[in-house]
Parts: structure tokens; C-alpha cells; sequence
């Protein structure tokens, strides 16, 4: 049992304050880690290869828990929160709309939108970086998901405010019992409004595109096209409360989490000046003053590196919640059935005896050659059967995304208060407000060579 129990809260005080440092104190206590939230008992899972277990027995360690159940308020049974019995169809009819083949398409768009926002930047202006970036992921998303052809009166800024105003709720929803959350608190009346107004706008596009039967070469056309080829539902697509639920889950994953990864890499490459410095001399080299696209993805090596990193460092989904359909066994100890069972990418990617150094921002240590961790230790986008089915969607956007910046800008922190990981259901970096610059052109070479310094976060 974790210390700092309390009558009746358990451990929702520290879960609340400071939930980063309570999970990162729980791997010296054990591999499996008893909390209370609540009066709800629940089990961490500190030992990657138990969470990789974790991952891989979907049957048995199925979607649930508090955080799973908070976010089926809002995305329903989707690929993210459905239960095992209903993934492997919506997985396989969802995934032709990420296949390979249609990445150069979605990152045309990509790089339109990227610098078409880095464009409109003027130097020594003040950004707000995670509105900046959230603002570049939202319109991306738009154009990817739906062509942009959501109706003109959802209104773009009020639909990004209804975003963030649902992942800034849901953590604290998770932590409070289901008759607070009832309450006609202001904060539970915007919770509510922004999950109605999301869910009114993509059933009208559904609706419209319904109706027009036309592919326009986006998700939501292959959505609608997919079909089932198993014997017993050949022929079937997924139903309008499948499509809805599953939009509703990437319109709202596919904007904050990359985001964040985003936001917290220029935050980081500010901070390392070796780091940019090596960063400029890459794209320098690969782009020479051009946007990133898809063809350069295979030589922004580098690049690469600093977003892997990054979500090392800073997991956007940081905790993550199973149920147990049945008895089980983890690491010799039972855990009976209908526990909830926490798992966080984050303790696992900072554990000090998986990565040297754990606490430091060292891209390089991805690099071919150098010892690599356990193979279940990185664990950003989950694993098995229930992984982000949106993973290289994600990563080929932050990669063209920081590299365009890069070649371009410089960002540099102002004063402020400190930059935080928000308590959210995101981490996100709170207070980064950076100054742009416009880069004074550096060599053109491929300045790749090793570092190992202080992440400064």
C-alpha cells in the first residue's frame, strides 16, 4: 500500500496536488503498488514487463476504470474506450483510413498548415507556445478529419476552447465521485455544454456527408467507406454511433497530445543550445529553407530523435486505467477481479535503473549503436492489440512540424512564472510563453554529433 492513506480519501489528495510526484514515488515500493482513490481500491503497475503483460492480455486486463469511464462521457465506445468484445471490428474497419498509403496526402496538409501559421509570426513577438501549437494541430486535424467542412456556425475558436476545456476537466471528473460531478457547478455545466456542442457539430457533417456520398480523401470518408469483410458481417460498415464516437476520439486526441509533444520539444531544444544548435544544422542541411515533407522524414534523423525523446520525457497521456474482467495473476501477486488497474507511461519512462539518467533530455540516446532500453520501456502510444492507432499520424506530424519551425525560428523562454506540466488529462506545458526569432542562416551540415545534457524542465 502506498503511505498517505487517508479515512475515506485514500490517496486523492496527492493525486490532486502534485500527481506526477506521488506515481514517480511509487516504483521504489514495488513492482505492483496498492492505492486508494477514494474508497476505490486500485493497483499501479510500476515494472514494464508487468505492463507490457498489462498491454498484451486485452481479454483480461480490459479498457475500464475511472479514467476509461470519464471518457466514454465523451467518445463513447470508441477504439480508445471500448471493451475488448467490440474492438477487433472497429479496428480493422478504422484502420485503412491510417494506412501508409495515405500519409503523403495527410502530410501535404501537414506542411500547409504548419507554414501557413509559422508564416503569420512576427519577430519578437511573444508566444503563447501551447496555444500556438494547439491552434496549428486543430486545423490539421480539421483538414485531415473532415476537409475542414465542419458547419460555418460550430465556429473554429469555440470548438478548440470546448477541447481544452474537456481534457482540462476529465482528470479531476476521474478523481471525484460520480454525484459531485452531477452538480450544476459552472465547472460541470462547461464540461457538459462543450460535450454537446462537440458531439452536435459532428453529427451534422456526418449527416451532410451521408448525403453526399462524395470521397473527399479525408478520415472521415474512409470511415464511412470501410467496410467488413468477415464472414458473418460482410458487407457492413460501422454504424453512425461508431463513426460518431470514434471522430469524437480522434477530433480530441488528435489535437491536444501532439500539441503537447510539440510544445514541450521547442521547450526542451531551447533550453539544450547544443541540442538546437546540432537541430539547425540538420535541417539546414535537409531542407535548405524549405518546409519539411513527407519525402524528408527518412533524413530528419535528428529530428526524430528530439520528438522521441520528448515523449520519453513528457508522455501527453501520462495515466491510463484497465479493469479486471476476471481473477488474475501479475507478477505472482492476484489481483482479483473488477480491480482497477493504473498504469503511466510516465513513471515507467523515468524509472533510473531502465534509462541512464533518466531525468535528462538526451536525444542522442536513440541513436543506432548506443544501448537501448528494454523494448517494453518506451511505452507513449500503449502496446498490443490496443495501440494508438494514430501513433505515426502523430509523430510524422511533430517531426515535420519542429523541423519547419526550426529551419526558420528561434524560440526563446521569457520571464515568468515556471513552466509545468498541467494536471490534466494531457500534460501539457503550462506558462511556456517564448520569444520568436527569426534564425540567422547556419552552415549546411549535418551537425549530428553526441550530447548528453540536463533536461532543465
Amino acid at each position: 500500500m502506498a503511505p498517505g492513506r487517508l479515512p475515506l480519501l485514500g490517496h486523492l489528495l496527492p493525486l490532486i496536488r502534485d500527481p506526477l510526484a506521488f506515481l514517480s514515488s511509487l516504483p521504489v515500493r514495488g513492482d505492483l503498488v496498492e492505492v486508494r482513490v477514494g474508497p476505490t481500491k486500485a493497483v499501479v503497475v510500476c515494472d514494464p514487463e508487468l505492463n507490457h503483460r498489462l498491454l498484451m492480455e486485452d481479454r483480461t486486463f480490459d479498457k475500464g476504470g475511472a479514467f476509461i469511464e470519464k471518457a466514454r462521457e465523451f467518445v463513447g465506445d470508441s477504439l480508445g474506450t471500448c471493451p475488448h468484445s467490440l474492438h477487433r471490428r472497429q479496428r480493422r474497419l478504422a484502420q485503412p483510413a491510417f494506412h501508409q498509403a495515405r500519409m503523403p496526402g495527410y502530410t501535404g496538409i501537414m506542411t500547409e498548415h504548419i507554414t501557413e501559421a509559422t508564416r503569420s509570426w512576427r519577430p519578437g513577438r511573444v508566444l503563447d507556445v501551447y496555444a500556438e501549437m494547439t491552434g496549428i494541430t486543430f486545423k490539421i486535424l480539421l483538414a485531415t478529419m473532415f476537409s475542414s467542412s465542419l458547419p460555418a456556425q460550430a465556429g473554429h475558436d469555440r470548438l478548440h476552447e470546448d477541447i481544452v476545456a474537456i481534457f482540462d476537466t476529465v482528470y479531476r471528473r476521474m478523481l471525484t465521485p460520480r454525484s459531485l460531478n452531477r452538480l450544476p457547478t459552472p465547472g460541470n455545466r462547461r464540461y457538459r455544454q462543450a460535450v454537446a456542442r462537440l458531439h452536435r457539430n459532428v453529427h451534422a457533417v456526418l449527416a451532410d456527408r451521408r448525403a453526399d456520398g462524395t470521397d473527399h480523401g479525408d478520415l472521415l470518408s474512409a470511415l464511412l467507406a470501410a467496410r467488413d469483410d468477415g464472414s458473418e458481417t460482410a458487407g457492413r460498415g460501422l454504424s453512425d454511433t461508431e463513426i460518431t464516437d470514434n471522430t469524437m476520439m480522434f477530433v480530441l486526441a488528435g489535437t491536444e497530445t501532439t500539441a503537447s509533444a510539440l510544445a514541450w520539444a521547442l521547450h526542451l531544444v531551447a533550453g539544450h543550445p547544443e541540442v538546437e544548435r546540432a537541430l539547425h544544422g540538420e535541417v539546414d542541411a535537409v531542407l535548405d529553407g524549405r518546409p519539411a515533407t513527407h519525402t524528408d522524414l527518412p533524413h530528419l534523423k535528428l529530428t526524430g530523435r528530439i520528438i522521441t525523446e520528448t515523449l520519453r520525457l513528457y508522455p501527453p497521456g501520462w495515466i491510463f486505467t484497465r479493469t479486471t474482467t476476471a481473477d488474475a495473476l501479475l507478477g505472482g501477486h492476484r489481483i482479483p477481479e473488477n480491480t482497477t488497474v493504473i498504469y503511466s507511461p510516465y513513471i515507467l519512462h523515468r524509472r533510473a535503473d531502465l534509462f541512464d539518467a533518466p531525468d535528462r533530455f538526451d536525444p542522442d540516446r536513440w541513436m543506432p549503436g548506443r544501448v537501448q532500453p528494454g523494448r517494453h520501456t518506451l511505452v507513449p502510444f500503449g502496446g498490443g492489440s490496443r495501440k494508438c492507432i494514430g501513433d505515426t499520424f502523430a509523430v510524422t506530424e511533430a517531426t515535420l512540424a519542429l523541423a519547419t519551425i526550426a529551419s526558420r525560428w528561434t524560440l526563446r523562454h521569457v520571464a515568468g512564472p515556471p513552466v509545468t506540466p498541467a494536471k490534466s488529462a494531457v500534460l501539457y506545458p503550462r506558462n511556456l510563453r517564448m520569444r520568436a526569432k527569426v534564425r540567422a542562416e547556419g552552415p549546411r551540415t549535418d551537425s549530428t554529433k553526441g550530447w548528453n545534457l540536463d533536461a532543465g524542465h
